[in-house]
């Protein structure tokens, strides 16, 4: 096992990683999950509206691979041209998702939360280009989770025009 700083500085980056991702996750589950047996049961929602039980599952997912994705840009030289804007807009994307679940549940405005999911969408397509100029494999993190965000972006259309 290595030790010394290199190994600390992979220590460090994956508590980083973890607790960057962690927040936006507690953020969103905190305004979220008060609001799915009330508001969200009672609003009127579209035919392709998947169970409830299927959101967790695919966030877990697509969290974990955005972590193991910010965790090695965190592992690019600091000197590498493109590393500290392309973590800057990983940490503006992040707190838009997290933004987004308080627009949508916590506000109960599927108004405002089509506008930030336009912010987080555009945020998500930025975020995969800086990440693949760095880092080829940190970047197929991002199609997966910019379908699942471009399909909850139809859903939450499809929600504010039907309430």
């Amino acid at each position: 096992m290595e030790e010394g700083p290199r190994s600390y500085g992979r220590a460090a980056h994956a508590a980083i990683a973890i607790c960057v991702v962690f927040a936006a996750s507690f953020i969103g589950n905190a305004a979220t999950m008060p609001n799915i047996p009330t508001w969200y049961a009672e609003i009127q929602k579209p035919w392709f509206t998947p169970p409830n039980w299927l959101f967790g599952p695919v966030w877990t997912l697509l969290f974990t691979a955005l972590i193991v994705a910010f965790y090695r840009i965190l592992r690019v030289d600091p000197q590498t041209p493109g590393r500290r804007r392309a973590i800057i807009i990983f940490v503006v994307q992040i707190a838009f998702n997290a933004l987004w679940s308080i627009a949508f549940f916590g506000m109960r405005s599927p108004g405002l939360g089509l506008v930030v999911i336009v912010f987080l969408w555009s945020s998500i397509v930025a975020n995969m280009i800086a990440f693949r100029r760095l880092d080829r494999l940190s970047s197929w993190a991002f199609p997966p989770y910019l379908a699942w965000v471009s399909f909850a972006g139809a859903l939450n259309l499809a929600i504010y025009m039907m309430n």
